[in-house]
């Protein structure tokens, strides 16, 4: 678990990027910058940070999920079950 936790750090160069976007952002609109150039930037970030919630899935579902399949109780599956069926419940809300 701490491993992946770890591997979490691996995030932290990409949503360094998305903040200066979104300041980027900040700026073209008080700079009162064409609309359609700030949706395309928008967009970008909208796209990095998808990029950065499947990456952290992915490792969750490797991972922890696979863990609980391995050597939890059947609590534990149920459990992780329902957490990953929620945590895509809430993806589709977006």
């Amino acid at each position: 678990m701490e491993e992946l936790m770890t591997a979490h750090s691996e995030e932290i160069i990409p949503l360094k990027r998305i903040e200066g976007q979104i300041r980027g952002i900040q700026k073209m609109i008080d700079e009162k910058r064409y609309c359609i150039d700030i949706l395309t930037q928008l967009s970008s970030v909208v796209g990095a940070i998808k990029r950065v919630e499947e990456n952290i899935l992915n490792r969750h579902l490797r991972g922890c999920v696979r863990e609980s399949f391995v050597k939890g109780k059947r609590e534990d599956k149920e459990e992780k079950i329902n957490e990953v069926i929620n945590v895509l419940q809430n993806f589709r809300k977006y």
